[in-house]
């Protein structure tokens, strides 16, 4: 299957291949862990191993994780769709907890969907402790549409979006499509933050979970990259840790006019004061970057 990723970066991975390498490393550099998106996987060259080898050519002697949900490929890819989210967590945090080379602790980037999913395993589990959070086009606060998913992948994109439609809090929905778990419906809020078993929780939706709350905190830095021409991911503004407004389904507004926010309900205010969140935009539609923009804006916070 073609994935999600490789379609959006196009001739991207030919790119990141060529990329020079930036010299100057030292054995001080802490390991990346990875978090493919929807429809993709640890290990596709002409996406995820392109990045886990553009990373290593530029910083020598890192270790990187591209995390493999399932015991192959093809399982990783399917687990994006239909395996429940709070699983999969668990699954990374175990996995991460026995790996010797993260014990001093990791920076984690996340893409797409995979951007909350490591969130969610800073504030579950920090030991080991991840330094640095990196969000390329991550769903911060869900989606409220599935507007486009091109490729091989579009039919199950198709049926996804009728199942979201008509049940996204049903509970067959909720414990067997992934989408389902981060959709968050401005329309519907009181069943949102009742039946949602995946975003509402790491939101602070239904009660403040004070550890949740201490541990995103720990982070040195918790980095958010939005695509500003992103066609994918309905409303982009979530990519910033904003949304809808609720009760309708047209005005945004900014993770600083939240209520998250302004009751600190997960810490963030503290994290900005702190000057512990940055905002990154790119030109560019969900996941298309090059070469000179990752090397540029993002490998400064892996060393």
């Amino acid at each position: 299957m073609t994935t999600l990723l490789s379609l959006l970066l196009g001739a991207g991975p030919l790119l990141l291949l060529a990329l020079n390498p930036v010299h100057g490393s030292d054995n001080a550099t802490l390991p990346l862990v990875l978090w493919h998106g929807m429809g993709d996987s640890c290990c596709n060259p002409l996406s995820m191993g392109s990045i886990k080898k553009m990373v290593e050519e530029t910083i020598p002697g890192i270790d990187v994780l591209s995390l493999m949900i399932g015991k192959t490929v093809i399982q990783d890819t399917e687990n994006g769709f239909f395996m429940d989210v709070n699983e999969q967590v668990s699954m990374v945090c175990s996995q991460l907890a026995q790996d010797p080379k993260l014990k001093d602790g990791y920076n984690a980037m996340g893409f797409s969907q995979g951007g909350q999913f490591l969130r969610a395993v800073a504030q579950r589990c920090p030991s080991p402790p991840m330094k640095t959070l990196i969000s390329v086009g991550g769903q911060q606060q869900g989606v409220y549409g599935l507007p486009k998913c091109p490729g091989e992948s579009s039919h199950i994109c198709d049926w996804i979006r009728k199942k979201l439609n008509s049940g996204a809090y049903t509970d067959i929905v909720q414990k067997h499509l992934v989408q389902a778990q981060y959709w968050h419906d401005p329309l519907n809020d009181d069943l949102y933050k009742k039946h949602s078993l995946f975003l509402a929780d790491i939101n602070q939706e239904r009660v403040v979970n004070e550890t949740y709350k201490k541990n995103l905190q720990l982070l040195d830095k918790f980095v958010m990259v939005k695509f500003l021409q992103d066609s994918v991911v309905d409303p982009a503004d979530t990519e910033w840790f904003g949304f809808l407004k609720t009760g309708q389904a047209k005005e945004t507004e900014t993770l600083q006019e939240s209520v998250l926010y302004k009751e600190d309900r997960l810490g963030l205010a503290a994290m900005d004061a702190a000057g512990k969140l940055d905002f990154l935009g790119t030109e560019g539609d969900h996941l298309q970057f090059t070469r000179e923009w990752f090397n540029a804006k993002l490998v400064p916070y892996l060393r």
